[in-house]
């Protein structure tokens, strides 16, 4: 084995975390004071400014959001920390999605004003869905109308959350100076003149005393019901909490994390530099490492049984990528977690998704843009490797002599496209380079041909999200395109079983093509997708023509009958057909079978259906009844409706077609005080009109 790990690298040492929360609750800010505390940046760069580190792309920097997740290594105590700034607008919730399924835990900001937002909530999903530990942090406590208990009761009601908190404000809004700690019960006072480099740790003040001292009562009792196994502190919280060491409780609110029982709340505002030191305490006292996590799951290549790893530098090397990136300087990065073994420069591995062996010729320790030279990263370690020529987003990497799969990643399909055309001849070589490395990088950005038109299409999340890779390609890659108006991705069903008997004759003189087969249909489950199944007996159709079959198959669903779009949740079994011992072969039968798909799809009440958008629209009460309206005419259903503090929430579901330009409408009818979100939720049926103006388009 190579070098050992340094000893303030020890695994148990190690935190693995992610910043999420909704747009613009400050998560970049955040992650700005964690640099400037540990003494890994020297002066902080603001989001506002466009000078962040974190957000180092211009077209963050130009719109003040956070668009890819960057990474970072920091150390705090004895820890070392490795964080993930991911980005809080849906349109990039795939970079949320593959920074939380390679880490242990994460830090959800919320914003002490809004309280838990409808982005707070996506990502809340995608963290439970990969189980990961979560800690929260309430920032914008210097805010008008900041209210930390509102903030706890809103994430209990909206996200489920067992929020307990572990800290009590000491003043807010304009008087907000710092925080109780209820476990030591002491009390945090920050100076503003050392940008909050300094506090002060004080007795709690007079007036907040019994406040604190309710807190720390319902803290203990909540920390004393999470851990049954643990007598003797139930019995110290019972019979005598004074007599509680302060290490006792971190250890058992430690253990509560871990297992995902609480989400201990912290206060703070990171843009006035207060409570982001006691938020880095918490972090390496609560936080899993990877030890924590337990045994990695794994799947054998070959067998496909289930194998469990140790999260242990001598184990077997076990890496997982999950995220691609072009590099103008060093080309191809690709950004691995390393679950188990260790990971060294010029190694020989396997991609075992792809089964495509795979060189490292460089690693490099990534600080947002910047990058520092590495000869081996250990079991926990976040790295870039230069050199992997097929690995993308989810593929496991491992050692030549031991194949396993890790679990792989799930990502939403694009609900949004446009066609895109390169201005000149030049262009042309320059625009399939650039759709090549933006597709690579980006797993929700799909890239395909219009067979009717030749048009080149872009697909993906939303209007900003292309408008985006629009700006990259030009910019990174110089090319000059243009973009036609976006288009809605629709696709289609059937909705009646039905069957087909079809023959494909060709007679050319010599040999000629014979095929015929026997297809039945039927809708499947909404969101089953499409299923293809051989009920052949006898072989009235030779076995080594199924495979033709089904592909031709495949190609008739992936073009549609009423007007060319994807067929989808359809269940396809060949049931019967013949051959001719002289004519019949693989292409004639792949020709039948997409004939056939067409005949019986025609036959079985096709319909087109719609991505329908979750929008949660916000604002004051006076501008409701229009905004309502305005959901109405476009199509819009009102799920719910609520208030929460004056102010005014549409919970609807409105078809995306309907959407485009919504944020210019919202704004003249709201004289700019309204916002609102939107995320793809489902499909549906098109209504009758509309599905005929689609057809004629």
């Amino acid at each position: 084995m190579a070098n050992k790990r340094p000893p303030q690298d020890q695994l148990s040492n190690v935190r693995n975390i992610g910043i999420m929360a909704h747009i613009d609750a400050g998560k970049t800010t955040c992650t700005e004071r964690i640099l400037f505390y540990s003494g890994r940046v020297h002066r902080i760069g603001e989001v506002h400014e466009g000078a962040a580190t974190m957000d180092w792309m211009e077209q963050e920097q130009e719109r003040g959001i956070t668009i890819t997740s960057a990474a970072t290594t920091v150390y705090w105590g004895d820890c070392k920390i490795n964080i993930i700034d991911t980005p809080g607008h849906v349109d990039f919730t795939v970079e949320v999605e593959r920074s939380l399924r390679v880490l242990d835990g994460a830090v959800a900001v919320f914003s002490a004003v809004d309280g838990v937002q409808p982005q707070s909530e996506t990502v809340w999903r995608q963290a439970v869905r990969y189980n990961v530990p979560r800690i929260a942090f309430i920032n914008k406590m210097d805010r008008v109308g900041a209210d930390y208990f509102y903030c706890i009761d809103s994430m209990k009601e909206k996200l489920g959350a067992n929020a307990i908190a572990v800290q009590c404000p000491i003043g807010a809004e304009n008087d907000f100076l710092g925080m109780v700690d209820l476990v030591s019960m002491k009390a945090y006072v920050f100076k503003d003149e050392t940008l909050g480099a300094e506090f002060e740790t004080t007795d709690i003040p007079e007036d907040l005393k019994e406040k604190c001292a309710e807190m720390r009562t319902t803290l203990l009792d909540e920390l004393a019901t999470i851990d049954d196994s643990n007598e003797e502190f139930m019995m110290k919280v019972l019979e005598d909490p004074d007599s509680l060491d302060p290490d006792e409780i971190h250890a058992v609110i430690r253990k509560g994390v871990c297992t995902n029982k609480i989400n201990p709340v912290l206060c703070g505002t990171a843009f006035k530099n207060k409570g982001v030191q006691p938020l880095l305490d918490a972090i390496t006292k609560w936080m899993p490492s990877p030890l924590d996590r337990g045994t990695i799951k794994g799947m054998d290549a070959d067998s496909e049984e289930e194998l469990l790893l140790e999260p242990s530098d001598d184990s077997p090397l076990a890496a997982l990528a999950f995220k691609v990136v072009t590099d103008p300087y060093v080309g191809r990065l690709t950004f691995v977690r390393v679950y188990s073994g260790v990971l060294e420069k010029g190694m020989n591995l396997i991609n075992t998704t792809k089964g495509k062996k795979e060189r490292v010729s460089r690693l490099l320790e990534m600080h947002s843009n910047q990058r520092k030279d590495r000869n081996e990263f250990f079991t926990g370690d976040i790295a870039a490797v230069i050199g992997l020529k097929n690995s993308a987003t989810g593929d496991t990497l491992c050692g030549e002599n031991n194949p396993l799969l890790l679990e792989k990643m799930e990502f939403p399909e694009p609900v949004i496209s446009m066609a895109i055309e390169p201005k000149s001849k030049g262009d042309r070589e320059k625009l399939s380079v650039a759709l090549g490395s933006l597709s690579e990088e980006d797993p929700t950005f799909r890239v395909s041909t219009n067979e009717e038109t030749g048009q080149t299409i872009i697909s993906g999340m939303g209007e900003l999200h292309l408008e985006i890779l629009k700006d990259r390609m030009m910019r990174e890659f110089k090319v000059e395109a243009s973009v036609g108006k976006p288009q809605v991705s629709y696709k289609e069903t059937i909705t009646a079983p039905g069957k087909t008997d079809t023959k494909f004759v060709k007679q050319s003189g010599g040999r000629g093509q014979y095929a015929h087969v026997c297809l039945e249909i039927e809708p499947n489950e909404t969101g089953k997708g499409n299923e293809v199944v051989s009920k052949i007996v006898g072989g009235v159709i030779p076995k080594e023509y199924i495979p033709a079959c089904m592909k031709g198959i495949e190609e008739g669903l992936s073009n549609g009958v009423l007007a060319g779009y994807n067929l989808v949740d359809v269940k396809v079994s060949i049931v019967f057909g013949s051959f001719h011992e002289v004519d019949s072969n693989e292409m004639a039968f792949k020709i039948c079978a997409s004939m056939a798909i067409k005949d019986a799809a025609k036959n079985s009440k096709p319909i087109i259906l719609e991505p329908i958008m979750k929008v949660v629209v916000t604002t004051p009460e006076e501008f409701l009844g229009d905004l309502i309206g305005d959901i109405n005419r476009r199509r819009g259903k009102i799920m719910n409706q609520g208030n929460e503090r004056g102010i005014a929430i549409i919970d609807c579901e409105v078809p995306l077609s309907e959407m485009f330009g919504y944020s210019t409408t919202i704004r003249s009818l709201s004289t700019g005080r309204a916002s609102y979100t939107m995320e793809p939720s489902h499909f549906e049926k098109v209504p009758a009109k509309i599905q005929e103006e689609i057809m004629k388009k």
